[in-house]
């Protein structure tokens, strides 16, 4: 995820509600998103082809307390899928600070549980907190998020071998256990416009445009906010194939295997339609990876339609 789209929908509305001067309450989102996510073109996973992009949609629900606290779940399912098209399921968990005018802050967990046969490749990294901090006393917004992921994956390859000319088979199973993290760090500038009764009364535009660097390590392929439109880029998705693989033979870890760096550059515009209890988030990032053989600029689009009651 882009620096710009760390801030969740939640926390846009909670900022709404402050700027219109509105009571802050409890309420529940139903979401629906659309994103792109790399995946094998085939049902057998032949990793001498390209990993193709294919695009997903993914429904979530979520309860925000108006203290802050918030829990959510969010699902993915992949078009055009060749093995489970439901490939991952998401539980998220934590806190947002809103209730200052001088700045934002926050923090949450995310478990990732995915699919034992999909189209997706493997990684181990299954656990993520992330934090966020914004400062917005000033016209230009600065923030700062941590965010840093583990896990690890198991993998068993099945084979058997057949015993000269005897009608018998040996079967022979390799398990392997990889364990990972990664850790990121973003650094962002923001500005957030604010438009009231654009096409109708008491509706809200909130456009903002934000430039964000992200420094870290990229060992693992994930869906980790810091780097998830990194991975999910159509011309640097065919590196996985070059990754280091697990027992079955799946990629698991990224050809840019450094120490922290700086990884990529970003310019980021979020906007957010609200009218009534619909809310519509298109996105649009354009970025320069930093490292690896094709640093060339490239953009990803996302978009989420939302209901709360």
């Amino acid at each position: 995820m882009a620096a710009g789209q760390s801030q969740s929908l939640a926390e846009l509305e909670r900022q709404l509600d402050s700027l219109l001067r509105k009571e802050q309450k409890n309420n529940v989102l139903v979401s629906v998103g659309y994103g792109n996510n790399p995946a094998y073109g085939s049902k057998t996973a032949n990793f001498e082809r390209p990993i193709v992009m294919k695009p997903f949609i993914s429904p979530s629900v979520a309860y925000y307390h108006r203290s802050g606290f918030f829990g959510s779940m969010s699902g993915y399912y992949l078009a055009n899928a060749e093995k489970t098209p439901w490939f991952e399921w998401d539980l998220s968990a934590g806190y947002d600070y809103t209730k200052s005018r001088k700045f934002l802050a926050g923090i949450s967990y995310t478990r990732y549980f995915f699919a034992d046969s999909s189209d997706v490749p493997a990684t181990p990294i299954k656990n993520e907190l992330f934090a966020y901090f914004y400062y917005r006393g000033w016209w230009l917004q600065p923030g700062i998020s941590l965010d840093f992921g583990w896990g690890r994956e198991t993998a068993t390859a099945v084979s058997f071998r057949q015993i000269g000319r005897l009608p018998i088979r040996i079967r022979n199973e390799v398990t392997s256990t990889e364990t990972g993290r990664d850790f990121n760090m973003i650094l962002a500038l923001r500005h957030p416009f604010i438009f009231i009764d654009v096409l109708k009364f008491d509706d809200v535009l909130l456009i903002t445009p934000s430039a964000g660097l992200i420094l870290g390590t990229a060992h693992y392929y994930s869906n980790m906010k810091a780097f998830q439109y990194i991975s999910r880029s159509a011309k640097i998705a065919h590196d996985i194939k070059h990754s280091k693989k697990n027992a079955a033979g799946q990629p698991l870890e990224s050809e840019a295997h450094t120490g922290f760096e700086p990884r990529a550059a970003d310019i980021t515009l979020n906007a957010s339609y609200i009218i009534g209890h619909f809310t519509l988030a298109p996105a649009y990032t354009v970025f320069k990876p930093l490292q690896g053989e094709d640093t060339s600029i490239m953009s990803y689009f996302t978009a989420k339609v939302s209901f709360e009651f």
